[in-house]
């Protein structure tokens, strides 16, 4: 820790054409916040960089959708994200956004930095073209049937049915979404950074400098290594960007990908601006530490691209760490903004005012630090009651209360030592030291278990020693056993503040002193004798059962009417002939066999049993279904559908499913047992 100076903390920036949510906060903005706060508690100088990322087609998108101009939605969104991040204590230096003037100044110059050395390959490429609205087509912009899974609704860059990436080129049908016609080729120039150039030094920097990034980041890194790296386009045809800074590049911006990551850059400048104070340190002096805090679907970015654009030129510091956390569940399900399945930060904060500690609580002790984990409002209520309000509330608002009513709201004196006193402040000292190398080391969880381990110690030693029931005979005792609790309450003060600041500051405010540093934690003298104590506040209090059923009614009316907003936006499609509806020759089968696809997280082999034959259909049903779950199982079958290879396998059909509100795919299916073979009409 001692290596260096300064360091540079960034954090995602979050898309401005929605609000946070709650797997936002848990995987990257909770865990940043506390390594920050604990950075300046040991006096680090630390650079917090936030912003929002205001780019990029879904922005496009949303405002087609709004009727209103993309810079509507990310003012709209870019408040409502900032106001949050105040709201929850997320202590930014800066929090900043892509559509300002330095940013695209920033990211121009950087982009003509590596084009003038060369660092670029120029290629002209043939790209879908929407006659009608007089643009090219950015791969959202295109849907198709998936060559996959035959999935009629695919995006142009990935199916989310079988999850398969895709090329709008693969698209089967493909249509234009800005019209609905069918999009022509035509031939565009673009710009494209060489990462199989940089893959020696890459393979180098990441696979034998930084072993010591976490398995996820690490594995993920090599897995697309070892695959070997393409060059990547660093430019597209969209009007809603920062233009490509050449000549003759009109209807040209630099591709979100590109120009995202170096708002870290600009920010900084922008913060520079504002305070006075030399970004370039932060950023190009090698005792900086540049640390980026992400999750797991921006590995990639933050890892292997956004290294090679710094190195290529060649001024920057590159990342020391990237701890990537993987993905927050809502209630054993996904979080789906598209389905409103979130907790929307906002929306938490008007609702449950006063409770931002508990939810940062919450969410770093379900943090998803090495798989996906979960939160349900059942867990976020008895954390609070069970663990916020019953050991860390009960045991500080004791031992308040005691010095209230015992000694006039002074601190006593220590009169004599037992040997149960001297241990219970040994493992005081110890607690700040262990506390701190997790949260040095990216282990927030742990670090937080350790934290609520002191508050237990306190618990522990107040009630063990009963001070209410000897104040009468031994009141010299009391004042030792009052005192080591205090001591312990203001250890509390100064550990917990990087987990739950606002209950901290209270904390402080009561126990009557300015917030002490992190070096003065673990000792037993924090509060001298007769410092006079304020009255005591309640620090959590009990959360009712209709608070949470309130939560979770919400959540199942979001479901709900989902369902109902599907049915709505599904219309029937364009009318078919009889004529048209008799070419399809349906017929009941039996799944008589099942497997899954390798290397494919949702296609499986099916044999179907038709009586006339028993034949091989692959179907992206893998995430729903176990094979062996599935044989014997009677379907609905396409059985005159032209075969198509898929995985390499001949499928020859296709079965019939309905998708519900919540993206399940379920059989279509006899409702009673009939014969394999049979004519559906």
């Amino acid at each position: 820790m001692t290596k260096f100076k300064r360091y540079t903390v960034t954090t995602a920036l979050p898309y401005a054409n929605g609000p946070l949510h709650i797997g936002h906060l848990a995987g990257v903005y909770v865990p940043a916040d506390i390594y920050v706060r604990y950075l300046r508690s040991v006096n680090k100088d630390v650079l917090f960089i936030g912003g929002s990322d205001e780019h990029g087609v879904p922005i496009t998108i949303k405002a087609r959708k709004e009727g209103v101009n993309p810079q509507d939605i990310v003012d709209k969104y870019h408040t409502i994200i900032k106001d949050s991040f105040n709201e929850l204590g997320i202590s930014f230096d800066i929090y900043s956004r892509t559509s300002l003037p330095i940013h695209h100044e920033t990211a121009s110059e950087i982009f003509s930095n590596l084009y003038e050395k060369g660092e670029f390959i120029e290629k002209t490429t043939a790209q879908y073209f929407d006659v009608e609205a007089n643009q090219f087509l950015a791969d959202r912009y295109i849907t198709g049937t998936c060559p996959h899974c035959s999935y009629e609704k695919a995006y142009g860059d990935q199916c989310e049915s079988c999850g398969t990436t895709l090329n709008a080129t693969d698209l089967i049908n493909p249509k234009s979404v800005l019209s609905g016609n069918v999009p022509v080729m035509k031939e565009t120039k673009h710009w494209f950074l060489p990462l199989d150039k940089y893959e020696p030094w890459l393979r180098k920097w990441i696979l034998e400098e930084h072993k010591d990034w976490k398995p996820n980041v690490y594995g993920q890194c090599k897995s697309w290594i070892d695959q070997g790296l393409q060059p990547r386009a660093v430019t597209r045809d969209l009007d809603w960007g920062v233009k490509v800074p050449l000549e003759g590049t009109e209807g040209k911006v630099l591709y979100v990908w590109f120009d995202a990551p170096i708002g870290y850059i600009s920010a900084s400048k922008d913060w520079s601006i504002k305070t006075g104070k030399d970004w370039t340190p932060y950023w190009k002096s090698d005792d900086s530490k540049l640390i980026h805090f992400i999750g797991k679907d921006n590995i990639v970015f933050h890892c292997i691209i956004f290294p090679a654009m710094l190195h290529a030129e060649g001024s920057y510091i590159l990342p020391d760490n990237v701890p990537a956390n993987e993905f927050l569940n809502l209630e054993n399900d996904k979080i789906s903004t598209s389905r409103n399945w979130a907790v929307w930060a906002h929306e938490y904060l008007a609702e449950l005012p006063g409770k931002q500690d508990v939810l940062r609580y919450v969410l770093t002790s379900n943090a998803p630090e090495t798989k996906d984990n979960d939160f349900t409002w059942k867990d976020f209520q008895a954390k609070n009651n069970n663990e916020l309000l019953a050991i860390f509330g009960n045991f500080v608002n004791r031992t308040l209360v005691l010095t209230h009513k015992y000694f006039e709201g002074k601190v006593p004196e220590i009169t004599s030592l037992t040997e149960s006193d001297k241990q219970t402040l040994i493992e005081l000292s110890l607690f700040p030291e262990k506390i701190a190398k997790n949260i040095y080391t990216y282990h927030f969880r742990d670090a937080l278990s350790e934290m609520m381990n002191m508050a237990r110690l306190g618990n522990k030693y107040l009630t063990e020693n009963e001070p209410w029931k000897i104040f009468k005979t031994d009141v010299e005792r009391v004042k030792t056993i009052i005192n080591i609790s205090l001591q312990i309450t203001a250890n509390l003060s100064i550990v917990a503040e990087p987990f739950i600041p606002f209950t901290t500051a209270k904390m402080n405010s009561i126990l009557n002193f300015t917030a002490l540093k992190w070096s003065h934690a673990g000792r037993g003298d924090l509060l001298k004798p007769q410092h006079a104590i304020n009255q005591p506040e309640l620090l959590f209090e009990k959360i009712e059962d209709e608070v949470i059923q309130t939560q979770i009614n919400k959540l199942q009316k979001s479901k709900e009417d989902n369902v109902v907003n599907n049915a709505v936006t599904e219309p029937p499609k364009k009318e078919i002939t009889f004529e048209d509806f008799a070419k399809l020759d349906i017929r009941t089968g039996t799944i008589i066999a099942a497997e899954k696809v390798a290397k494919t997280k949702k296609l499986l082999k099916l044999t179907i049993d038709t009586a006339f034959d028993k034949r091989t259909v692959v179907s992206g049903i893998a995430e729903f279904y176990n094979p062996e779950d599935i044989i014997g199982k009677q379907v609905c079958l396409v059985a005159n559908l032209a075969p198509k290879e898929l995985k390499g396998i001949l499928s020859h059909g296709m079965i019939l499913m309905a998708e519900d509100a919540d993206g399940k795919l379920v059989f279509v299916s006899p409702t009673q047992m009939v014969k394999n073979g049979m004519i559906i009409k």
